[in-house]
C-alpha cells in the first residue's frame, strides 16, 4: 500500500494536477473506480483523530456568499487546484443526508455523506467510499461565523488510516498539513484577496 500512496501524496503536494482553466466537475470516468468502504465517522472522531489539522481562514465576503460557494456546484474546483472533480449526486436543496463525489488530483474520488447540514453555519461529512484501499476514517467540518471584515472560517480535516497506511500518514503529516491548509485557503482566491491562515 505505501509503495503506491507516497507518489500520490507526492503529486498532490505538488500541484500536479490540472490548471485553473481546465478544472471541471466530476466526469464519468470516476463514477467506474472501484470503490473501497469506510468507517462512519462523527463529531467524536473530528475532535480526537490522530491525523487532523484545523485551519482558520478569514474571507473578505458576507457570510451568505461563503456558504453560496462551499455548496455551489464548482465547490472546490473553482478554488483549489488540487481538486479535480466535483459532483453533488444529491438533488438541492441539500441537507443531512446530501451526497458527493470529489476527486483529488485525478487520482482518488471520495463519496461524501453529510451527516450536518445547518445552513449558512455549519457543514460536516464522512466519507463512505474511496477509490483507493487503505482508509478506514476520513471527516471534514466547516463552521463559518459573520465577522466585522466578512466570514471566518474554520475548516477541520480528519483521517485515519488502515494498519498499512496508518504509519504512512503519521509520516507524511506535514505534506498532509500543507495540502489541507491549501484546499482551505483556496477559499480566499475566489473572494479575490490576499490568502491567509491559522491552524493547528
Amino acid at each position: 500500500m505505501a509503495s503506491c500512496d507516497v507518489p500520490l501524496l507526492g503529486r498532490i503536494s505538488a500541484g500536479d494536477g490540472p490548471t485553473m482553466g481546465r478544472r471541471r466537475q466530476e466526469g464519468p470516468s470516476a463514477s467506474m473506480s472501484p470503490a473501497f468502504s469506510l468507517k462512519e465517522s462523527d463529531d467524536e472522531f473530528l475532535a480526537g483523530a490522530r491525523n487532523r489539522h484545523v485551519h482558520v481562514v478569514d474571507v473578505p465576503a458576507p457570510l451568505s456568499e461563503v456558504w453560496a460557494w462551499l455548496s455551489a456546484d464548482d465547490a472546490l474546483v473553482s478554488w483549489s487546484p488540487l481538486i479535480s472533480g466535483h459532483r453533488w449526486t444529491s438533488p438541492r436543496p441539500f441537507g443531512v443526508g446530501a451526497t458527493r463525489v470529489v476527486t483529488l488530483g485525478h487520482a482518488v474520488a471520495l463519496t461524501e455523506r453529510f451527516y450536518r447540514w445547518d445552513e449558512q453555519q455549519r457543514m460536516s461529512f464522512s466519507v463512505e467510499s474511496a477509490s483507493i484501499p487503505g482508509l478506514r476514517r476520513f471527516a471534514e467540518d466547516l463552521q463559518l461565523a459573520a465577522t466585522d471584515s466578512g466570514t471566518q472560517l474554520t475548516w477541520t480535516f480528519a483521517v485515519e488510516g488502515g494498519r498499512m497506511l496508518q504509519p504512512l500518514l503519521r509520516a507524511m503529516d506535514s505534506v498532509t498539513k500543507r495540502i489541507t491548509a491549501s484546499i482551505a485557503n483556496g477559499i480566499v482566491h475566489r473572494a479575490g484577496a490576499p490568502v491567509g491562515a491559522g491552524n493547528e
